[in-house]
């Protein structure tokens, strides 16, 4: 029973594209392969509030581009192949309202500290602490490298 459980275990990570989304990619594949359970590798893109002024300067396509952006990121954690468990998706949608709602469904929750912010990074650096307040499951909050070598731990 418990093993059929742990095989049904679903971990959610917010990617955005920055290095932090990246190193929540991997330490999500180093806790799922233990315990069999699927890697939503999730990235959320929705149009902007003035979305007539993007369409208008030739920025549009936000669904394409959030999923070049996921495809780029997954490839980086992962290399040229992608582990069978890591299932990407692409939601419509807030970052931090997306990942609080797909957290219902989840066993944990796993995101980058400090993504990028704004459209060009699609996570805010607010989503973080929203999960950690709101998520409906244990949440992971993870450092890129860089950060780690900032502030100076290994």
């Amino acid at each position: 029973m418990v093993e059929s459980a742990l095989q049904d275990a679903r971990f959610i990570v917010g990617v955005d594209g920055s290095e932090a989304s990246v190193e929540a990619l991997r330490q999500a594949q180093r806790l799922a392969v233990p315990v069999g359970a699927k890697v939503l590798a999730t990235a959320c893109w929705d149009d902007p509030q003035v979305y007539a002024g993007y369409v208008a300067m030739g920025i549009d396509r936000f669904e394409e581009r959030v999923e070049r952006i996921l495809k780029e990121a997954m490839e980086k954690a992962f290399g040229p192949e992608i582990p069978p468990n890591v299932i990407p998706r692409v939601v419509r949608g807030h970052p931090r309202d997306s990942l609080i709602d797909a957290s219902r469904h989840a066993d944990m929750v796993i995101v980058g500290r400090r993504g990028h912010g704004g459209f060009g990074g699609l996570l805010l650096g607010s989503v973080s602490a929203a999960c950690v307040a709101h998520a409906h499951c244990p949440v992971l909050v993870v450092h890129s490298p860089e950060q780690k070598q900032q502030e100076g731990q290994p």
